[in-house]
């Protein structure tokens, strides 16, 4: 089983730093104004908890971590709004390729393809949590193109 202690300090900022990343370039490939991004946002944070709940050793550590670190899901907690410059959504894709060499590597096949699922599941949630494009709120999609092609592009990357 693998934990934090079979990874390095640099390794394990990796893994812990990904899901956040992964939630903010979900939520930043497509603009979608305050109140949607939000709702992206704090559907990210939802789906990052509840890898608390997870199975596997893994996913569990990593995600009471990020929440250690940057607060849970309580009812009214305010969330941060944070966006990535499209330039900074290859960089997450990057950290993704390296996540996924350094799990297989060192972690249970068991353990990594639900920590990659948990990522998926997690951009997933983001890019599904408010529709894009319409007017005044009428119309528009559950989950763009533009949110379509960096879940296809995240799961390319991690080997999912």
């Amino acid at each position: 089983m693998a934990n934090a202690s079979t990874y390095t300090d640099a390794e394990w900022g990796l893994l812990v730093g990904l899901p956040q990343s992964v939630l903010v370039a979900a939520s930043s490939v497509e603009s979608d104004g305050t109140r949607r991004t939000l709702a992206e946002g704090a559907a990210g944070m939802t789906a990052i908890a509840a890898g608390a709940e997870s199975p596997h050793a893994l996913v569990r550590d990593v995600a009471k971590a990020v929440v250690e670190r940057v607060g849970g899901t309580e009812e009214g907690a305010e969330l941060s709004l944070i966006e990535l410059p499209s330039a900074a959504v290859p960089d997450v894709l990057d950290r993704a390729r390296a996540t996924a060499a350094l799990l297989a590597a060192k972690a249970p096949a068991d353990e990594a393809t639900a920590y990659k699922h948990w990522l998926v599941t997690i951009a997933e949630e983001v890019a599904g949590a408010a529709r894009s494009g319409g007017v005044l709120g009428i119309g528009g999609e559950w989950v763009s193109e533009a949110e379509r092609g960096f879940l296809h592009e995240l799961t390319v990357a991690l080997g999912d």
